[in-house]
């Protein structure tokens, strides 16, 4: 594998920015850019070292750096690495990384370090994806899953079941294969066993995965009513700062406002839209207009009502909006007098939940009632879980093998027609581990990472 160099912190300006180097030459590479106070050479430095110096550009002072030297294969690659620690400044750090790439690295691509790891064995693909799932998190139970998964979890639950398979295939592969041998067939009981058990091994990740999903990944949430019932105060109330403009005026939201927000784990990406309503207002109507689309995209509506009002043909028209959608309608205003039959609510939405924006109550009810639509109450972040739809899809190819297999053994079936399913069933789980992963598939995987990861 060719050397290669890239920026391992991020794009801003910092306390310390690293350079990180890896390949078989990257400890040459660093000796022609560094220059360690001790006059030693990096190269007789063992793994696990740092040291002091000054990096330099074509004979150019660049910066100060600790150079911490790893050594094949006890590093993350699995290469020989070295990691130049310098002061933060964006321009400093390019520099930095500038004199690697004169000294004979190369520019790394997206995600071409934990591609090296992954290729050196250091991790499977489970482990590589975790690692863009750390990253990208964005709360604690996010983060959560996403550990379990870097700790093996998801590769030791997949490998279970991959190796069970394997084994009933082998049995059935020995019978098939040696009819003149005196192999013992394998029971129907004992394969309806395996497959049963295996069934539902799967399915609970695929469940595991739709209720873990918005907090994996985000949820597109809508919030939605019309004029002045109270969403731009709900939008600042959640996000936490005055994101979007209130006034006593209706129509002050005549476009879409968004900012994301965490609320009980989960991150919500808002948008506050403007009020539905009619109006002969050109800018209002595109505003209208945009909103109403926003509630067909929307993974979660947010539906706001003014409880001292009563319901309007408006209101009407957002419950109709509303239905089959994951939506909550929220009672804003309960700090006033109630004018509003709340039946027709109750009666079309998943949840009602009575609030006051203004006066901050009744969000905890609403961060619960928001887990309940979604189902991520019912999320364990500390157990196996998928974390993308690539591992979501592995299991959904495995899962549907193993039933036509378990229809197969019911219909009195040959057994080649149940190991063909099986071993289907095997490749798709493979797959999701990487034993078997195309080249193009890993490179897909990898094109997703930041650079320097």
């Amino acid at each position: 594998m060719q050397t290669i160099a890239a920026i391992a912190t991020g794009q801003a300006a910092g306390g310390i920015g690293v350079v990180r180097i890896s390949g078989e030459n990257a400890i040459e590479v660093a000796d022609k850019m560094f220059r360690s106070i001790s006059g030693k050479k990096l190269e007789s430095f063992s793994g696990y070292r740092a040291t002091l110096g000054t990096v330099y550009l074509q004979d150019a002072p660049v910066d100060e750096a600790i150079a911490t030297v790893f050594r094949a294969p006890k590093s993350y690659t699995g290469e020989n690495v070295v990691e130049f620690s310098c002061h933060g400044g964006l321009y400093v750090t390019k520099q930095v990384l500038r004199a690697a790439l004169s000294s004979g690295a190369r520019a790394a691509e997206s995600g071409e370090f934990t591609k090296q790891a992954f290729l050196n064995g250091k991790m499977d693909l489970t482990k590589a994806e975790a690692v863009m799932s750390l990253i990208s998190a964005q709360g604690e139970q996010a983060k959560t899953a996403a550990l379990q998964v870097l700790d093996g979890k998801l590769f030791g639950r997949i490998s279970k079941i991959s190796d069970a398979l394997k084994d009933l295939s082998a049995s059935l592969a020995a019978w098939v294969d040696y009819p003149d041998e005196e192999i013992e067939d394998v029971s129907d009981e004992a394969m309806e066993k395996v497959l049963t058990e295996n069934i539902a091994a799967l399915k609970a990740l695929i469940s595991q995965f739709d209720s873990g999903k918005p907090v994996l990944n985000g949820v597109d949430t809508a919030i939605v009513g019309k004029p002045n019932v109270g969403k731009s105060t709900l939008m600042n109330l959640l996000t936490g700062h005055e994101k979007s403009i209130v006034t006593e005026i209706a129509g002050t939201t005549r476009d879409i406002v968004e900012e994301t927000a965490v609320i009980d784990g989960i991150v919500l990406r808002l948008s506050d839209t403007a009020g539905i309503h009619e109006t002969e207002d050109t800018v209002e109507k595109i505003g209208v207009a945009r909103a109403r689309k926003k509630i067909n995209n929307a993974a979660l509506v947010l539906a706001v009502f003014d409880a001292s009002a009563a319901l309007t043909e408006e209101d009407e028209e957002l419950c109709e909006l509303c239905k089959g959608k994951h939506a909550i309608a929220i009672v804003n205003k309960t700090d006033l007098e109630s004018k509003m039959d709340t039946k027709a609510l109750e009666n079309g939405f998943e949840r009602v939940i009575y609030i006051s924006a203004k006066e901050q109550m009744g969000i905890e009810e609403l961060s619960k009632a928001i887990g309940e639509v979604l189902g991520t109450n019912k999320f364990d972040a500390s157990s196996e879980t998928l974390l993308n739809e690539r591992q979501f899809q592995c299991c959904e190819t495995a899962l549907s093998a193993l039933n036509e297999a378990e229809e197969a053994l019911e219909m009195g079936m040959t057994r080649d027609a149940i190991h063909v399913c099986l071993d289907d069933a095997v490749e798709a789980l493979d797959d999701l581990t990487g034993k078997r992963a195309t080249e193009t598939v890993v490179d897909a995987i990898f094109s997703k990472f930041c650079v320097g990861k």
